[in-house]
């Protein structure tokens, strides 16, 4: 009995003591997962579990998003999970997003994992169109989506159609133009072949670097009001703050940088920014929803921590992180060039042996046509020979009745005729007798000479058939040569050079390797320059290609306030600089 409650006791302080736990699914960009977690965590115990599991360091960058009354939150890292305003019905969703943009995409992120996670997120909202991209830019963009998908271009691989069912340029580009999806299809793959050597994360790399320039990039849009009740559009970026016409998403009427800004301050519904230059007004404004009012500070205090953070020195994680990916890059650069060696030793190799194997067949070709040349050589010069022993058999028996015919002659001569009738009768019979006697000496001779040109015909065919049989003979000796030096070419299983060059490859990166990809890396970023203007003078040959086909009805307002924009020579970049600059640019 006393056994029986001791157990029942310690099953009960058992289960007291394990933890209570909900169940929590995160979505990324290309895969969702399941956690279980204790009531007692917080968003950073939940964001860290998270980061752990996609090996993810870059963490500055990202959040937890989730989604309540139509309006975007972003999990916050010193409140317990169950405390936010999240569905009480499980698993809770969350989205793990980037929250923060980088100002420089190519020199902030470090991990392969962080450039990855940025790429799809921008290419998703280029698709959906939240941000805005030209139509010759789109089709740059979804060739580079198009590498790092598939990797390099290979005509027997990539036939046509086989972009059919991907999700590539933005609804509003496809409906711009009256254009096949094979005439687009066509288009981007002309662009894709040219980046060939590009590996995943390098195609990537240079999707973020075209989009990071695109007017609507990384900003955060709210609907704001000023002091007089404008309607408004509020902009946060890792540039600064940016007010925009609702009308109008691309240029900005005021910036303000970050660098420019003393103070933000916020108070009951209203915000307050306060430039550096106290020439300049102060700007307020207001927006009606308390929780857009907790988003637009928490986007304004990430921002400007990182924007100061990337003006100051590495921190010793970062350092070692940026050190760590360097050498990892070499490390790929080389195994690259080693790949790519043997690639093309490989191909050289089977190039030789296509040509050896191309020949051979031409000497195996040449030597039938002989053999073939040989044999009728051989059936010319028996049927000479025959035709020539038929004709000197011929000879004789024409000289035999040419004799025959002169006995005849003479024994006609030799006869007594006793008439004068049978002596005319005999004359003339001796006259035919001649002429004929002379005809067949005449042809017996011309029998002979027959004989004569046939023994010199058959000599010649003779003579021919041994030159035939010597070419055979070179040609036979030549292919067995050929098959000699085939053998030796053809592809073993290993070959040898490819070990020497795996023995001699060492992934210590010693001075002279770090020299050597310093060298490597300022001459790619001189034929970077040239590339961009390359790539310019493609955007505008694309742009004025398609132009013809353009419906103008469909333009969009975005459309036309681009292509102003465009006329005008207004950049995303230096349109921000003009608006910060001037002092006079604010509003009543």
């Amino acid at each position: 009995m006393a056994g029986a409650i001791a157990s029942r006791m310690s099953f009960s302080s058992l289960k007291r003591k394990q933890p209570k736990t909900f169940t929590v699914r995160i979505a990324t960009m290309d895969a969702e997962m399941e956690f279980s977690c204790e009531v007692k965590w917080k968003g950073k115990d939940l964001f860290d579990l998270v980061c752990r599991t996609l090996g993810l360091r870059e963490t500055w960058f990202f959040g937890l998003q989730y989604t309540i009354k139509d309006t975007v939150a972003w999990l916050k890292m010193d409140k317990k999970v169950l405390d936010h305003d999240v569905p009480t019905e499980e698993p809770k969703t969350f989205h793990f997003l980037a929250k923060f943009y980088p100002e420089n995409a190519e020199e902030e992120l470090v991990q392969e994992i962080t450039q990855h996670l940025f790429f799809l997120q921008v290419k998703k909202q280029i698709l959906d169109e939240k941000i805005y991209c030209p139509p010759e830019a789109s089709v740059l963009l979804a060739s580079y989506a198009v590498q790092a998908k598939y990797g390099d271009y290979d005509p027997n691989v990539h036939k046509r159609g086989f972009l059919a069912q991907e999700e590539l340029l933005p609804k509003r580009v496809i409906n711009l133009y009256q254009m096949t999806p094979e005439m687009w299809e066509e288009r981007i793959t002309a662009w894709y072949a040219e980046h060939r050597g590009r590996a995943r994360d390098e195609a990537e790399m240079e999707y973020l670097k075209i989009a990071q320039d695109l007017e609507m990039y990384g900003v955060n849009y709210f609907a704001i009001r000023n002091k007089k009740g404008t309607e408004l559009l509020l902009g946060v970026d890792a540039l600064g703050l940016h007010i925009y016409d609702p009308d109008n998403r691309l240029t900005p009427k005021i910036s303000f940088p970050w660098n420019e800004i003393r103070n933000i301050s916020y108070s009951d519904k209203e915000f307050t920014i306060k430039p550096l230059d106290k020439k300049i007004d102060v700007f307020k404004f207001n927006s009606s929803k308390l929780r857009v009012n907790k988003l637009i500070l928490q986007l304004c205090i990430g921002n400007h921590d990182l924007f100061m953070r990337r003006r100051k020195a590495d921190s010793l994680e970062v350092q070692q992180m940026k050190a760590q990916a360097r050498e990892e890059k070499a490390r790929k650069q080389m195994e690259r060039q080693r790949l790519a060696r043997e690639k093309q030793m490989r191909e050289e190799a089977e190039r030789t042996r296509d040509e050896l194997e191309r020949r051979l067949m031409q000497l195996k070709e040449e030597a039938t046509m002989a053999n073939e040349a040989l044999m009728r050589s051989e059936e010319t010069a028996d049927l000479l020979a025959e035709k020539a022993q038929i004709t000197e058999e011929e000879a004789k028996l024409l000289a035999q009745k040419a004799a025959e015919a002169e006995q005849e002659m003479q024994r006609i001569k030799a006869t007594a005729i006793r008439t004068e009738e049978e002596k005319r009768l005999m004359e003339q019979k001796v006259l035919e007798a001649e002429m004929l006697a002379l005809k067949m000496a005449e042809e017996s001779e011309r029998r002979a000479k027959e004989a004569d040109q046939l023994k010199q015909d058959l000599q010649e065919a003779r003579e021919s058939e041994r030159r035939a049989k010597q070419k055979l003979l070179e040609i036979t000796s030549k292919s067995s040569y050929t098959s000699m030096n085939s053998s030796t070419t053809a592809l073993p299983a290993d070959l040898p050079s490819f070990n020497l060059i795996s023995e001699s490859l060492s992934f210590d990166f010693k001075d002279t390797d770090m020299k050597r990809l310093s060298m490597e890396i300022e001459k790619e970023k001189v034929e970077y320059m040239e590339k961009s203007k390359h790539l310019q003078e493609q955007l505008n040959e694309l742009k004025t290609e398609i132009e013809a086909l353009k419906l103008k009805e469909r333009e969009t307002a975005l459309d036309i306030l681009h292509n102003e924009n465009a006329s005008r020579g207004n950049s995303k970049h230096n349109t921000i600089k003009k608006v910060s600059e001037s002092s006079s640019l604010y509003l009543p």
